[in-house]
């Protein structure tokens, strides 16, 4: 499996993920994979494409299909967005999740990635905050072995939800995502997914979370967003319905033009020798989706250039 030194010449390489078109791949299937990897070859200046569960082939052949028909546009694929949820209170549950996680390693490697999402789970009413840690734990620290024998990083990502899940993330909130790093085993195999807007939607501060963490960063999820009719203080006091899922007065818009600052996120990930995949999850609207791709790739390789991290 090659590296992505070995498939970019980049040093920080940049990778689009398809946020604005899930409904489309996922639910409707009215965009193909092989037309989002089209569209990303012929108008986006990145080196790969990050994955989503929801829409990855599973069979050999469709695997083998997809992996070559990407590597012909000249892209590779790092990394999987999986969503598993390891905070179900029935153990037999658990034990399936894992299972499942597995079998998105597989797939992961089998695309040639080396790095798959894990999370912590739903925040379900019933679950406490000490039961969700160690369940969560438990389910990933279990899951090292199989990464370490595909070749798999796992990196734990600052979430706030799936798109398809009821609850948000158990571990949003920065000490708890904090303590749930705690509790897994130093590995190299195992690392952190930062994405400074979900800090951000937990009505916490995305530089904050970054120092802490900044030297288990192995991947970088970059977005942007922007209040609209509100502030952060609106957002902590907004209606907290789990169902409702993103703030109505906070946005997603082309990064570059909300509240992340870039130039502290390149400068603390350049201290500690950053050298790894940026995906890029822009934008929740289909019809000015690839256009603010664009935009967002465009911002993010002149600021990479600036920080000499290109």
């Amino acid at each position: 499996m090659l590296s992505y030194r070995q498939e970019t010449d980049h040093a920080m390489p940049l990778a689009a993920f398809p946020k604005c078109f899930l409904e489309d791949m996922v639910v409707s299937k009215a965009l193909s994979l092989e037309r989002w990897i089209d569209m990303v070859a012929d108008e986006l200046d990145v080196d790969g494409l990050e994955f989503y569960w929801g829409f990855a082939p599973r069979d050999t052949a469709s695997i083998s299909r997809v992996r070559s028909y990407a590597s012909a546009r000249r892209l590779a694929i790092p990394m999987m967005c999986y969503s598993p949820d390891f905070t179900k209170p029935d153990a037999g549950e658990r034990a399936q999740e894992v299972a499942n996680a597995k079998n998105a390693i597989e797939v992961t490697s089998a695309l040639g990635g080396k790095y798959c999402r894990v999370l912590s789970g739903q925040r379900r009413p019933e679950v406490s905050r000490v039961d969700g840690i160690l369940m969560a734990a438990e389910c990933i620290t279990s899951l090292l072995p199989y990464a370490e024998k595909h070749g798999v990083t796992l990196i734990l990502e600052n979430h706030y939800k799936d798109s398809f899940w009821d609850y948000p993330e158990f571990a949003q909130k920065r000490e708890v995502f904090l303590e749930l790093l705690a509790a897994i085993p130093v590995s190299p195999w195992f690392g952190v997914n930062y994405d400074p807007s979900n800090a951000i939607i937990a009505g916490e501060d995305p530089i904050t979370l970054l120092q802490a963490v900044k030297e288990r960063v192995v991947t970088m999820h970059a977005s942007d967003r922007y209040f609209e009719g509100g502030t952060f203080e609106d957002l902590r006091k907004v209606d907290a319905d789990p169902q409702k899922g993103y703030a109505a007065i906070l946005k997603h818009g082309v990064i570059g033009r909300g509240m992340n600052d870039y130039d502290q996120i390149f400068t603390i990930l350049k201290s500690v020798g950053f050298k790894g995949w940026v995906s890029i999850e822009d934008g929740q609207d289909p019809i000015n989706g690839m256009e603010h791709l664009l935009l967002s790739a465009e911002f993010l390789r002149a600021k990479m250039a600036e920080h000499r991290l290109e």
